[in-house]
């Protein structure tokens, strides 16, 4: 009896396999014909799977190594055009008017003039007390409406890479004369015995400046207009 019926498990399974095989056979015939399957569903033509583009690779981000090849491959491009820097536009989204025009006054004067207040003895040594970093007059040249905020401005540019802090002073020290008769660095050099001035400059780094020739044009009427806030109402505007 035990035989008997391991033989007619082994027929089941047997059969069972057979079925499995003859409808994949005629699943796959049908599809190839692109004949309706049984169950309803369209038949899958191999036409169809040529034609049709693989979702998941369409969509699939760059990795950044692809990314890296593509910018190599646009450099060996001779055809290829860059009009400007790509980070251009978004430097514009983390600038305000009066930082613009502090721009537009170092591209068109060239560096600025700027002293820091040090108690202490000559020469300059590690026991030196800074009393006042960074004074200038670039708010008042520029005519920012804001010149208090002027030193959050320059940070501002600087940690976007368009200006540098230089230790080296401009080329003409009668503008420094200038700037040491201003009131701010005046009381700075009251506020402390044997206070001094230590000469040092501001000025775009090469990334700013062309920022600048390609963003901010020295040209336009609007900034004629407000080159000068400072300056007296004509007799028209008065009348």
């Amino acid at each position: 009896m035990a035989a008997q019926d391991d033989i007619t498990s082994f027929a089941r399974l047997a059969l069972m396999a057979y079925l499995r095989t003859a409808e994949w056979l005629i699943r796959s015939a049908a599809e190839a014909l692109g004949v309706a399957l049984p169950d309803g569903r369209a038949p899958v033509t191999p036409e169809a799977v040529r034609n049709d583009p693989p979702v998941a690779s369409a969509s699939r981000t760059p990795t950044l190594r692809e990314r890296g090849e593509e910018l190599l491959r646009r450099s060996a491009d001779v055809r290829e055009n860059e009009d400007a820097h790509p980070a251009y536009g978004r430097i514009l989204d983390d600038l305000l008017p009066d930082e613009a025009r502090i721009l537009r006054l170092m591209w068109v004067a060239g560096p600025q003039p700027a002293v820091d207040v040090r108690a202490g003895a000559l020469p300059l040594n590690a026991t030196t007390e800074l009393i006042a970093p960074g004074l200038t007059m670039i708010g008042a040249e520029a005519g920012c409406r804001r010149s208090e905020r002027v030193p959050a401005y320059l940070d501002n540019l600087y940690r976007l890479g368009l200006i540098w802090f230089s230790r080296e002073p401009v080329g003409e020290q009668s503008r420094y004369q200038v700037l040491e008769a201003q009131p701010d660095v005046v009381e700075a050099l009251k506020s402390k015995g044997r206070a001094r001035t230590v000469r040092r400059s501001i000025a775009l780094t090469p990334f700013g400046a062309d920022f600048c020739e390609n963003v901010l044009p020295p040209t336009t009427a609007e900034f004629a207009a407000v080159q000068d806030p400072l300056q007296a109402p004509s007799s028209a505007a008065q009348t």
